[in-house]
């Protein structure tokens, strides 16, 4: 389902942190079971959730890669700053890779920095890796979209993760040059096949990182630039947890395996909340029930959700942003304010 980061969180290059801990501002319900019957349940949710899963887009487990230090800045610094510290930075952990006799990392790491263009807020190449790559002019953009993936998506994995976001940039600025798209591999995300995926713990975790992350988004941002938050498989575990103020006007569910809330208007959020499924996403096969924190309950795109719901086409589980779909469509015209789609207001 999402991304994973081997590197703790708290690092200086963690754009928009101010040393405040910020949680989701909500403890979603996590049920009860009784200690005979809620083990025998759990037991079998988490068999029909692995099996669910267990699907071959899992990938290698990343290997520990030594890297330098991160960059660490200061509150004010520029994003220009930033991207020129970051640079440099990755071209240093790709000849650390190198040195260590790991010529895969030390080649996805060139690519990543793509010959000295990359625009990165963020990135910490230890381990699974952090990185949080701009494309588009943020300063000037009134319109921005953050991505936040899912399970699997590491420093090793990262290029379609990019490439999902170079996409969805394409696609914006087909219609609207002033706009940004943010990619933010800014958590440690849980490994397809593993009991981490079954429960929020990375989630909540990973929402303390994104909320300051987005007040300090909309701040460096262009004047009254338009936030929406776009949530792939785990991720919109992620952003269901986050609370994000005002800074947030738009916030797109796709490919979920459910949030761990009952409905969209128990979300930390005043966001406009959206839901989205392709119809051959095999996500929509895992058991959207909760049982003692395990599972993450109602479906997004059920009715008795509340959400706003978004054509997502037939495209499968990592096909939601490809060129062409009616799914990149459809999230597109959320970030732009031009969606027809029906609407199910959960206010």
């Amino acid at each position: 389902m999402a991304t994973g980061t081997g590197t703790q969180a708290g690092t200086g290059t963690q754009t928009g942190t101010t040393g405040r801990t910020r949680g989701s501002g909500t403890r979603l319900s996590t049920g009860r079971a009784g200690s005979g019957g809620g083990r025998l349940r759990r037991g079998l949710l988490a068999a029909l959730v692995a099996a669910a899963v267990v699907v071959p887009v899992s990938a290698a487990a990343s290997p520990n890669v030594p890297a330098p230090a991160p960059a660490t800045f200061s509150e004010d610094a520029t994003p220009r700053s930033r991207y020129a510290a970051n640079s440099a930075n990755l071209a240093e952990a790709a000849r650390t890779a190198e040195d260590a006799d790991r010529p895969g990392r030390a080649a996805r790491l060139r690519a990543m920095g793509s010959g000295g263009a990359a625009q990165f807020l963020t990135f910490d190449g230890r381990g699974r890796g952090r990185a949080v790559e701009v494309f588009g002019e943020l300063e000037s953009a009134d319109r921005v979209a953050v991505l936040v993936p899912g399970s699997d998506t590491t420093l090793d994995t990262y290029e379609r993760f990019r490439a999902g976001a170079v996409s969805l940039q394409q696609r914006l600025q087909a219609e609207h040059p002033r706009t940004a798209v943010v990619a933010w591999l800014g958590y440690d995300t849980p490994g397809t096949v593993s009991t981490t995926v079954l429960s929020a713990d990375r989630a909540d975790a990973a929402a303390a990182e994104l909320a300051p992350f987005l007040d300090r988004l909309r701040d460096i941002s262009g004047p009254g630039a338009r936030l929406s938050l776009l949530c792939h498989s785990y991720g919109s575990v992620v952003c269901a947890r986050t609370a994000t103020g005002s800074a947030v006007s738009d916030m797109a569910l796709f490919g979920s395996p459910g949030t761990g809330a009952g409905s969209a208007r128990e979300l930390p959020t005043g966001a406009r909340v959206w839901a989205g499924r392709g119809s051959g996403d095999w996500i929509g096969n895992v058991p959207h029930v909760r049982f003692g924190g395990i599972g993450f309950g109602t479906d997004p795109v059920d009715p008795a959700f509340g959400a706003r719901i978004f054509a997502a086409g037939a495209v499968g589980h990592s096909d939601y942003l490809k060129p062409g779909t009616k799914s990149l469509d459809g999230l597109a015209a959320i970030v732009l304010g031009t969606t027809t789609a029906s609407e199910a207001d959960h206010g």
